[in-house]
């Protein structure tokens, strides 16, 4: 019925199961030298980017994850077209960065604010809710640090790389905890 030619059926399994030596060196040697640019890159953006992760630090971890990912597997991307791609991203990273740094207003449009989830022993429903953060969440972050009873729990804030942080009663700092 179809008519397969065999020789285009022993061609694409040939591919499908090995196509060379040539892809193979290209992955090591490209993932290598991508590899070594992107840790020079990084080194000098410097360790804020390898910290716990906020909404702005993910998005350069995504893309150059992605970046990354596409050197190794695509063959038609060439080594200095991803390390053009790693340095546009990364100087992106710490151009805005910088901006965030010298303008606060922009700061506070990027930004995320840490928000009150319990404080003196009420939950702050409204913020919860908002967040959408189940009484189960803030229970489990203060199993995780060993508090047996909320009535020695001074604040529960919901930071802004997404943790709860965990505030011992007689320990608050009221200036670093914004109500909301």
């Amino acid at each position: 019925m179809f008519e397969v030619d065999r020789e285009v059926l022993v061609n694409n399994e040939s591919v499908l199961f090995f196509g060379g030596w040539l892809p193979i060196v290209r992955v090591i040697v490209v993932g290598v030298l991508g590899y070594l640019f992107l840790l020079l890159a990084l080194r000098t953006v410097g360790p804020r980017t390898l910290a716990k992760t906020n909404m702005f630090d993910f998005i350069i971890l995504v893309s150059i994850g992605s970046v990354f990912g596409r050197i190794l597997t695509a063959q038609e991307v060439p080594l200095v077209e991803a390390c053009v791609a790693y340095a546009l991203l990364v100087g992106m990273h710490y151009a805005l960065s910088w901006v965030r740094l010298r303008w606060k207003r922009l700061a506070s449009m990027l930004d995320a604010t840490p928000v009150m989830l319990f404080y003196r022993g009420q939950f702050v429903a409204a913020a919860m809710r908002k967040h959408r953060i189940m009484r189960v969440d803030v229970d489990t972050a203060l199993r995780s640090r060993g508090v047996a009873c909320l009535a020695d729990v001074e604040a529960v804030v919901l930071e802004p790389d997404g943790s709860l942080s965990v505030i011992a009663r007689g320990a608050a700092c009221h200036e670093l905890l914004p109500a909301g």
